[in-house]
């Protein structure tokens, strides 16, 4: 048994899949997989229960996990200790976070806890929702900044921000007449729908607030899925179709009459982003201030589950 078979044991277990363990240590599948085949025969125990779709720890797994995290936690410790670079590190965040919080959120606070902690320096990349908190629930970051919560093992959730989803369309007279006749979403399944990707919180909660509507997403007339805000807003001024968007990111375009809104149902439309970590591992002092720098510019910010 040697260290490297037990960090592709804990990488697996976290990660719940052999080909993202893989990616997140730089080795080939068939390594990792030849790591825990050998685990496997020297513990004469079988670790993981497969199938199709995921891949589980067995009860003897459970066991071994225990120790395997400590060993490979204790051998970033050591590594930590005798590195010329821990001091550095330890003052690093890293930070996962999706579009919406990525572009339109993030820069102000990250101005000000520069400001604040200016010895302090931090990692960042983006993703979608999912992305955001699979990162998080595998301890791949310190911190995640999401457009919804998604149930994940492990993960506390910080609402902070309440931002609103709205439908932009094109600033022409056709729907300007719907502006005018309709007072619910119910038009919205006639028109071609420019959609977020899939995994984007955008897109969960837009389909959420749909299905309330009485508008079940699989009927709509999706003309494209688009990954970024800034290309769905200038597809929508072109006229290629309508869209359910964050308030925070069409509001220029709103306010100068670049595009419509029409605006949705108050308690349908609502939705918060989100400041998410790992509550089983201790955040270093810089996330701690980071979360400070949080508070003190949303002082309605509250822990969640």
């Amino acid at each position: 048994m040697n260290l490297k078979q037990l960090e592709a044991f804990v990488k697996v277990t976290e990660s719940g899949s052999f080909s993202k363990a893989a990616k997140l240590l730089f080795l080939t599948q068939p390594t990792v997989s030849a790591h825990i085949s050998s685990l496997e025969k020297e513990l004469d125990s079988r670790l993981f229960v497969r199938n199709t779709k995921e891949v589980k720890l067995s009860e003897e797994g459970k066991q071994l996990y225990q120790y395997a995290r400590q060993m490979v936690e204790l051998e970033k410790e050591i590594e930590q200790v005798f590195s010329k670079d821990a001091h550095c590190e330890e003052k690093c965040i890293t930070i996962a976070t999706s579009t919406i919080p990525a572009q339109y959120v993030l820069p102000a606070i990250l101005a000000k806890f520069r400001e604040t902690y200016p010895d302090e320096q931090f990692r960042i990349s983006e993703n979608d929702s999912c992305g955001v908190v699979e990162q998080v629930a595998g301890h791949m970051v310190d911190i995640g900044f999401t457009g919804t919560v998604l149930e994940k093992k492990h993960c506390r959730y910080m609402p902070f921000y309440q931002d609103e989803l709205v439908v932009i369309m094109p600033n022409t007279e056709f729907y300007q007449e719907i502006q005018k006749r309709y007072k619910t979403a119910t038009w919205i399944k006639n028109e071609p729908v420019i959609m977020r990707e899939e995994g984007s919180g955008t897109r969960k909660e837009t389909e959420k607030i749909l299905r309330k509507a009485g508008i079940m997403p699989d009927t709509l007339n999706i003309v494209a899925c688009i990954e970024n805000p800034e290309a769905i807003k200038r597809s929508v001024k072109s006229g290629l179709g309508i869209t359910i968007i964050s308030r925070l990111a069409a509001e220029e375009e709103i306010r100068t009459g670049q595009v419509l809104e029409f605006p949705l149902q108050k308690d349908e439309s609502s939705r918060y982003l989100n400041l998410v970590y790992n509550k089983n591992y201790q955040l270093p002092a810089a996330a701690e201030h980071l979360i400070r720098i949080v508070k003190d510019f949303y002082p309605d910010a509250h822990m969640g589950k």
